[in-house]
């Protein structure tokens, strides 16, 4: 669905015209406010009484302390509707960013993973935080600005005119020459405000990189490198808002300088009327009042379309990752209850980020039920590829991934990605409790449940012995535990979920051979009855699955169980002897020592 800023506006109708009806309030007294003082010149100081003022019985004194009580009343009324009006717009627009940011946040978790694969984000960060705000700025300080603006302009038109038709006349001739400034410096401002939202995202994506990678940076003592490409980022930023902003002040001063032109001559020509007779004083105070006034909201009609083009801006690129269409489209089926038996087949399965570039070829596999998969092979061979299109990270572009014979993509992704437990490397915890990092998966799990799943994966005596114990706050990422520790979190966090499919990404290959062996421990309950796909680096995970499968260059070299593949002196022997035994011999000899 193509979003727009009018439906972001809607739900807000009742309260925007409701702003609307103040505006009208507003301008009404706003032309009320020189009336009195025109009164107290033309028919309290002069003498001239008002036709209808003898009849009634109200002397020039009289006459004198109502205008002062009315010009007071004018004044209190308009404070009080202004600071209403403020709340009120001021709400509609802050509705409508948290809106706009919660489309915009819930759509980026939608999003297929190549999406993430061709964006910073640093630059995703300042659309959610910072771009969003410009709907506020269009919609608020933009359009009801304008409205506003035009609702008193033209109110005080139709006075002007009543008043002195000629110099009403006068006072608008400046507005062919406001508009001649528009298109001057139209296309120049929203090139400058679009550069500025850039470069601005680009400060944001050198930040995240750096407070991300700041163990490698210290560790490679790269400091004043980043702290000079952070430098380089925030200059040009600030460079691109200068531009920006000299660009406003230069239309701002245009604008400033032709009414103030327009201003001079109404001024000039009012005058030589009053002096003619053809104008009372009190008239021309009126007129020129109104003067003021009316250039005030063209004045600000034409200066909030220098805000308003920032504001477009921001709001374009927010717009552009809600309307991107790289989405997995939803299933409709739903797994029943017990859940799916486990059996998993790729059919001719072929996959790459780049569709030019297959990292996957031609993948044809069939995994029975409870069965335990080990995927090994190189580097770069689409270990984690291939185990990335089960829970439907990625869609293949040609073939099918089936579970129980039935084509993933039919079934709905919650439903799927429920039974599916993952516990990948680097293990990810959250700065929440122990406990909830646990139940991440199933908020609802009750505290025994909880404590269970922390005894298969062999972390419940560590947490008892935390002084808030399951309470405990985890640090950001984790600092504050071992890398076992995270990875006996996760496993816990997996074993809650019991998922009948589970996917275990290079499990053990962080932590040392006695860390391992309280984790392998854990694996070998969370394994029992699941269909396991484990991309292995260590012997111990290889020996024990039920099929190991070499990839290479995305293509399955070799399938078999261990001692087949070894009789078989292929593929997986020569990586055997190069990697797995080599490991193997030195870890026994760190226990020989």
């Amino acid at each position: 669905m193509k979003r727009t800023v009018r439906s972001y506006l809607k739900p807000y109708w009742p309260a925007f015209s409701f702003a609307l009806g103040q505006v009208l309030f507003i301008s009404a007294l706003e032309l009320l406010k020189p009336w009195p003082l025109k009164i107290i010149i033309d028919n309290v100081l002069s003498g001239k009484p008002l036709p209808w003022a003898p009849a009634v019985g109200w002397s020039p004194h009289r006459l004198l302390l109502f205008s002062c009580i009315g010009l007071v009343v004018v004044y209190v009324m308009l404070g009080g509707l202004h600071i209403l009006n403020n709340y009120t717009t001021i709400r509609i627009g802050q509705g409508m960013v948290n809106d706009l940011r919660r489309d915009l946040y819930s759509h980026l978790q939608r999003l297929s993973l190549s999406f993430y694969h061709r964006q910073q984000l640093g630059d995703l960060m300042y659309r959610i935080t910072a771009d969003t705000m410009g709907i506020q700025t269009l919609t608020m300080n933009g359009l009801f600005a304008i409205l506003s603006a035009s609702v008193l302009l033209g109110g005080m038109l139709i006075v002007m005119f009543w008043v002195d038709w000629y110099l009403t006349l006068l006072a608008l001739a400046v507005c062919p020459a406001l508009f001649c400034a528009i298109a001057l410096l139209n296309k120049k401002m929203s090139l400058a405000a679009t550069e500025a939202h850039q470069k601005g995202s680009t400060v944001y994506s050198v930040v995240q990189r750096t407070l991300s990678g700041m163990r490698v940076i210290q560790a490679f003592t790269k400091e004043e490198d980043e702290g000079r490409r952070f430098l380089q980022a925030s200059t040009e930023s600030l460079a691109a808002e200068l531009r920006l902003y000299n660009l406003q002040n230069f239309y701002y001063a245009v604008v400033n300088l032709t009414i103030a032109a327009g201003t001079a001559a109404i001024l000039w020509v009012g005058t030589r009327h009053v002096l003619a007779g053809d104008l009372s004083v009190g008239e021309m105070i009126v007129f020129t009042s109104y003067l003021a006034s009316l250039y005030g909201p063209i004045n600000s009609i034409f200066q909030t379309y220098g805000l308003v083009q920032s504001a477009k801006a921001g709001v374009r690129r927010a717009f552009e990752i809600l309307e991107s269409e790289e989405r997995l489209p939803d299933g409709s089926r739903v797994f029943q209850p017990l859940g799916p038996r486990g059996q998993i087949s790729f059919e001719d399965v072929s996959f790459g980020y780049d569709a030019s570039q297959p990292v996957l070829k031609k993948i044809n596999l069939h995994v029975a039920a409870g069965k335990k998969i080990a995927i090994v092979g190189p580097t770069g061979a689409g270990k984690s590829t291939l185990v990335s299109l089960l829970p439907r990270f990625y869609d293949p572009q040609s073939g099918r991934v089936k579970i129980d014979g039935v084509d993933i993509r039919e079934f709905e992704l919650k439903s799927l990605r429920q039974k599916i437990a993952m516990i990948l490397q680097p293990p990810l915890v959250f700065p929440l409790t122990i406990r909830e990092n646990i139940a991440y998966g199933r908020p609802d799990a009750s505290m025994q449940e909880i404590i269970s799943a922390a005894q298969v994966a062999q972390v419940h005596e560590f947490v008892e012995q935390l002084p808030q114990k399951y309470e405990t706050v985890v640090s950001e990422q984790g600092s504050s535990l071992s890398e076992g520790q995270k990875l006996r979190l996760t496993i816990a966090r997996g074993n809650l979920l019991n998922a009948p499919i589970l996917i275990l990404d290079e499990p053990t290959s962080s932590v040392d051979s006695e860390t391992e062996a309280l984790i392998m421990d854990g694996l070998e309950q969370l394994m029992a009855d699941r269909t396991t796909f484990i991309i292995a680096h260590r012997l111990s995970t290889v020996r024990q699955a039920d099929l190991i499968l070499v990839l290479r260059d995305g293509h399955i070299v070799e399938q078999g169980t261990f001692n087949e593949l070894l009789r078989r002196r292929g593929p997986f022997a020569s990586l055997y002897r190069t990697q797995f035994g080599l490991r193997d011999q030195e870890r026994n000899l760190r226990r020989v020592k």
